[in-house]
């Protein structure tokens, strides 16, 4: 530890990312990116950069990119902010609406990130448990809080609050920030953008990284009231003015033109979803279900960690959290239909032992 480092940085516990390996031949199944490609119409705007443009700094206000996701979602312009990937956008918000007197509220069970956020920024928290199946329910949340943030679907669960639980949550937090980060929304649910116009206390935010298959370019977005956004735009302009290059908004902004793409890719991730759960179950694993790109497991007899060091042992990359209440659990993402049949090939292999 070194001792020029400050007070708060030798009492930070940082966030630990999946593992990205060197090995050239891995089955990738642990940081819940996409199996797939993104579009040709991403690829089309890569390739028609122009050297010169890398000269330039990009427009500060992605200006394209934010025109576009408005229309997407039927919002107003300056109901759409963007940022270097949905971790930026998040901790954009801590800074912006979450240091307040009062702790901010999240579940005991979720994104392993927020606790790190809000010990960076001195932000109070307080855990709210889960219930005995994982899930969240909204009526643990405290009426005065200093706001609230959670990921729908949950993470690394992968259950869904419907938007009727969303709507209980904004109408019991009135007076503080509710942030929705939708980062798994677009694979099993309905998103909480519907709600923005009616209340004015909403964050919704999320990624390109997941359904987009452009995890590699960092690109994130937040929807709210004008007020809300106008509150990143302080934060963001205190900190970088230019967090997205002009690569990542060309190629976002094709993104968001080939929806049929996009549709596709999706449909795929969440067939293989259920034919992998269904697999698992028959091996003997209890597979909570999920709306996302992951699942969630855990076997009726043999440990997680187990499990997860003889999959890695065989080339399988899969997510073990060593944390109470999930550390019988393996959190596993969904690849192509080759990759899960691998797994399940590779699973069998290891439960017969």
């Amino acid at each position: 530890m070194s001792r020029y480092w400050s007070k708060l940085t030798r009492a930070l516990t940082p966030y630990v990312p999946g593992e990205q390996p060197g090995l050239a031949r891995v089955t990738k199944l642990n940081t819940n990116e996409s199996p797939y490609p993104p579009s040709p119409q991403v690829l089309a705007a890569l390739a028609q950069v122009e050297p010169s443009a890398l000269r330039l700094y990009p427009d500060p206000q992605s200006t394209e990119l934010r025109n576009a996701l408005a229309a997407s979602n039927d919002l107003a312009l300056d109901q759409v902010f963007v940022g270097n990937g949905s971790d930026e956008v998040i901790a954009f918000a801590f800074m912006a609406f979450f240091k307040q007197a009062l702790p901010i509220c999240f579940p005991d069970v979720t994104y392993s990130f927020y606790p790190v956020w809000a010990d960076l920024y001195e932000v109070s928290y307080r855990q709210i448990p889960v219930d005995d199946s994982l899930g969240i329910d909204v009526r643990g949340y405290p009426s005065d809080n200093g706001g609230v943030i959670m990921p729908n679907p949950n993470a690394p669960t992968g259950l869904l609050l419907g938007l009727d639980a969303i709507e209980e949550l904004l109408q019991r937090s009135r007076d503080s920030v509710v942030v929705i980060d939708e980062a798994y929304i677009d694979f099993g649910g309905k998103s909480a953008v519907s709600l923005i116009n009616s209340y004015d206390n909403l964050l919704v935010v999320r990624t390109f990284s997941k359904s987009r298959a452009l995890a590699g370019l960092r690109v994130g977005a937040a929807f709210g009231s004008a007020d809300l956004i106008e509150g990143l735009d302080r934060i963001k302009n205190s900190f970088n003015s230019y967090p997205l290059d002009c690569v990542a908004q060309r190629c976002a902004v094709a993104s968001l033109e080939d929806d049929a793409y996009f549709v596709e890719m999706r449909d795929r991730i969440i067939a293989s979803r259920l034919w992998l759960a269904t697999k698992m179950e028959a091996l003997g694993f209890a597979v909570l279900p999920s709306a996302a790109n992951f699942v969630f497991a855990r076997h009726a007899t043999v440990p997680a960690a187990e499990i997860h060091a003889n999959l890695r042992n065989e080339g399988i990359l899969t997510r073990h959290f060593a944390k109470d209440r999930i550390d019988n659990y393996l959190r596993i993402s969904i690849g192509t239909q080759q990759e899960c049949e691998i797994l399940v090939e590779a699973l069998s292999e290891i439960l017969a032992q």
